[in-house]
């Protein structure tokens, strides 16, 4: 269902999207940080439920620097337990510190070329891709970590050198597409 994956050096693609609040955000809504982490996510996933903390965490390490939004398009026809209202419900549960966005025509992961959740998209202050893949080598065990590839793309680029791994195979859950 994906198209092509956005490569190294690619601009953000555009969206505009509903968040929990009610909101809508589109690229512009992020313009006030140098980074933007777009993060394709949804509720069910275990791979998603355990980095959790971590996202929230690194957002509160670079909240004056780096915007993080995570999206959701899975299909909730399919998955009701990713629906809008269970996106409202699980932010609230886990205490999201950033905007969650609801992807329901799928056409913002389309044009991401996203097929995982959680899968990530670094972008730097032009909205050109620095960093894609994963957040860091163990899902599972946070204490056995060995490589933080998010946290460490994001302080590469904000003491002005460039990603040393700049991109990473992602992990986790396929996005429910709708058929």
């Amino acid at each position: 269902m994906n198209s092509k994956k956005l490569s190294i050096g690619d601009l953000a693609p555009p969206f505009e999207l509903k968040g929990i609040d009610s909101k809508l955000y589109n690229l512009s809504s992020f313009m006030h940080s140098e980074l933007l982490l777009v993060i394709f996510s949804c509720n069910h996933c275990p791979y998603v439920q355990a980095y959790e903390k971590r996202i929230i965490d690194l957002q509160n390490d670079f909240r004056d620097k780096l915007a993080v939004v995570a999206v959701n398009s899975n299909d909730a026809s399919r998955y009701p337990e990713d629906s809008f209202d269970e996106m409202v419900k699980r932010a609230a549960l886990v205490g999201f510190n950033f905007p969650y966005l609801y992807d329901e025509t799928q056409q913002t992961a389309t044009a991401y070329g996203a097929s995982h959740t959680p899968e990530l998209f670094l972008f730097d202050m032009a909205r050109k891709l620095v960093y894609t893949g994963k957040i860091d080598d163990n899902w599972q065990e946070p204490s056995k970590v060995s490589s933080t590839y998010l946290r460490n793309a994001v302080a590469e680029l904000l003491a002005g050198n460039p990603v040393s791994v700049p991109e990473t195979y992602a992990i986790g859950c396929t996005i429910k597409w709708k058929y």
